[in-house]
């Protein structure tokens, strides 16, 4: 069978690519640190997806481990992002990202 024949590779590479683009475009549009990080997973997402499908691709399971190494970083930078954001809040009572600087003092 031809891997290429594959109906699932073009679609959800696709929808990798969609998600990634997504998450850039947040990143550079929004100033709240929420939507920045929300938008920063979504990215992670995106990359995955693409791992997972060449994984598929090339019968390998290399892609599926580095996506397990993926999320658990993103889980780690949601954790650090969560607790930036409450020390954020609670100095400045504002989550947005214009007061960022305000935080090397």
């Amino acid at each position: 069978m031809n891997q290429l024949a594959d109906p699932m590779i073009l679609p959800a590479l696709l929808t990798g690519a969609a998600l990634f683009a997504i998450g850039l475009a947040g990143i550079t549009l929004r100033r709240s640190i929420i939507a920045v990080l929300m938008c920063i997973e979504l990215m992670l997402t995106g990359v995955n997806l693409t791992l997972v499908t060449f994984a598929r691709l090339n019968q390998d399971l290399n892609g599926q481990l580095m996506v397990f190494f993926i999320i658990t970083v993103a889980a780690a930078e949601g954790a650090v992002g969560l607790g930036l954001l409450i020390a954020l809040f609670r100095n400045l009572k504002e989550v947005g990202t214009a007061k960022l600087n305000l935080m090397k003092e």
